[in-house]
């Protein structure tokens, strides 16, 4: 079964036409990068959050800061530090001396748009107040639960290669984040254009006092709402949910098999498919994703068939979403270390067994 193509009343009509807006809209500030703008724009879509890794100067600020202006959501940096304390996230009480009562001041968390800049190198007590923020969008000020603004989105960098000061993220805050991106070098060309563009922006800064060319805020309320409709609308086959299953599954060493596409009894067929990952796979991996990841690919696998322009989710989709949705929440073993294997390495591997309705 495949759903009706787009009508005049189509949750889908004029999709096309928001994304590209934005697509345009960020291109004026960042140069190439696809994969980062369609996963920010994903996980906006998605409502969930975002874990950037990548070295110094590839434009992660930029790009978070640049997703806040087209969408005119409030903003707000947090420069993680180890002497970062919870009250300097959440806000804190403030006696006030002429009424003798507490006050709350709260913190840089209640805006729409966080910018968690290098988020690991902040102590254990502060990633815990993040996760309460993070997950039940509310921060606990004294006696009193606070509700954060909605949306609410947490956009969390970190440097994968300096290690000194820094603190391994929990697992269980790893969990949280809907994707984990991972921002790569540009091209030859790529750079050249950056650097063009930053003449001209610096030509642009000097005659007008501001440093960035500004952006239209393109991605409101009301458009978000709409891609939100168009996302709910992408039909989603049950042998592709049960694909996701399967594909989420087969990352659990030790766990139940993976549930086949279309298998009645949620298990492989006799095909030694399991025999397979655990001879060859599962040495590399200690513990596998959850039930979490299956609803954070699921959603991801009909925003992506949704940025391809198509009514319906394919396996590709789920391929291609599985990536980001599961490279964070999956721990590997020593010896994938030992044998220099990373995430995408095995997620890669698991997708070739996984047999694809």
């Amino acid at each position: 079964m495949i759903a009706s193509p787009d009508t005049e009343d189509s949750p889908r009509k004029g999709a096309d036409e928001i994304l590209k807006a934005c697509k345009t809209e960020l291109a004026k500030r960042i140069v190439g990068q696809p994969a980062m703008i369609e996963g920010l724009l994903m996980a906006l879509i998605a409502g969930g959050h975002i874990l950037l890794e990548g070295v110094p100067g590839l434009a992660k600020t930029l790009a978070v800061k640049s997703l806040a202006d087209i969408t005119g959501l409030s903003f707000k940096r947090i420069q993680f530090t180890p002497d970062l304390l919870p009250a300097d996230l959440t806000g804190t009480l403030v006696w006030e001396q002429a009424s003798g009562t507490f006050s709350v001041r709260r913190g840089p968390v209640f805006a729409q748009v966080i910018l968690a800049d290098e988020i690991n190198r902040a102590p254990a007590k502060v990633q815990s107040a993040l996760l309460e923020a993070m997950e039940e969008r509310q921060v606990t000020i004294g006696e009193t639960t606070y509700p954060l603004p909605d949306p609410f989105f947490v956009l969390a960098t970190q440097n994968p290669i300096e290690h000194e000061g820094t603190y391994t993220l929990p697992e269980a805050e790893l969990d949280r984040f809907l994707l984990k991106l991972l921002i790569r070098y540009p091209s030859m060309e790529e750079e050249i254009r950056i650097l063009q563009m930053t003449a001209a922006q610096n030509t642009w800064s000097l005659r007008t006092g501001e440093q960035w060319t500004p952006l239209q805020p393109v991605l409101d309320a009301v458009a978000l709402t709409r891609l939100r409709a168009a996302a709910d609308s992408v039909f989603m086959d049950e042998q592709i949910a049960a694909y996701i299953v399967s594909v989420v599954a087969a990352s659990r060493p030790g766990a139940s098999k993976p549930a086949a596409p279309g298998s009645p009894q949620g298990r492989l067929p006799g095909n030694g498919v399991e025999k397979a990952l655990r001879e060859e796979l599962y040495r590399y991996i200690a513990f596998g994703a959850s039930p979490r990841a299956s609803i954070a690919l699921y959603r991801c696998s009909r925003i992506r068939a949704l940025f391809e322009g198509r009514s319906f989710v394919s396996p590709e989709d789920v391929k291609a979403a599985a990536l980001p949705v599961l490279r964070h929440r999956m721990v590997l073993s020593y010896e994938a270390a030992a044998e220099g294997l990373d995430p995408d390495a095995v997620i890669s591997r698991l997708l070739t067994y996984v047999p694809v309705p």
